[in-house]
């Protein structure tokens, strides 16, 4: 049989709570995910990680699971997704582990002003998502072509059909609800 074909069914029993088809797919992908991984990031570790997180995220989710068409490539996408995320993560506490000393050069963070630096930066983000749960779907469009995309609001309007005006409105009253949201924590 083909491997797509069994990856598939494999898939489906997978969504019905099938452990052993999980053992099966994790057995006969593991490996080739990680080495997808490893010419990712280049870093074998990080790669069996994030792979053992797909695994670990594709059996908590199986009852809400869609269906899949070409379950690797499914799967290297969500790994590949997920190597991003880790490598941004490691990043971030790489910055917040070393600051500019005053004559520009790098020195430890204090163990305070790290574990400070990285709850703040997780409460940021916790109160911005929650602030973003309160524009509507057209408002979460627009901020995200404007400040995400860098699109000017002529280039919002035209790739939205509305007028500037009303893009400029909309991205007006999205701005203050985030404020307002943002504020009350």
């Amino acid at each position: 049989m083909d491997n797509q074909l069994t990856y598939q069914l494999l898939w489906e029993r997978i969504c019905m709570g099938d452990r052993d088809a999980f053992f099966d797919l994790y057995k006969a992908l593991y490996y080739r995910l990680v080495n997808f991984g490893v010419r990712v990031c280049g870093n074998t570790d990080l790669s069996s990680q994030a792979t053992d997180h797909v695994f670990t995220a594709i059996w908590e989710k199986r009852e809400n699971l869609a269906r899949v068409e070409n379950v690797e490539a499914y799967l290297r996408t969500f790994l590949k997704r997920k190597l991003l995320r880790l490598l941004e993560r490691e990043r971030k506490i790489h910055e917040a582990l070393f600051k500019a000393g005053d004559e520009g050069e790098w020195m430890e963070m204090s163990y305070e002003e790290f574990i400070v630096k990285v709850q703040s930066d997780e409460i940021v983000r916790y109160q911005l998502k929650q602030a973003l749960a309160k524009l509507t779907f057209r408002q979460k469009q627009l901020i995200h072509l404007k400040f995400f995309e860098g699109l000017s609001y002529e280039q919002i309007a035209e790739q939205t059909n509305q007028s500037i005006k009303t893009a400029y409105n909309t991205i007006y009253d999205a701005l203050k609800v985030l404020r307002k949201e943002l504020n009350s924590f």
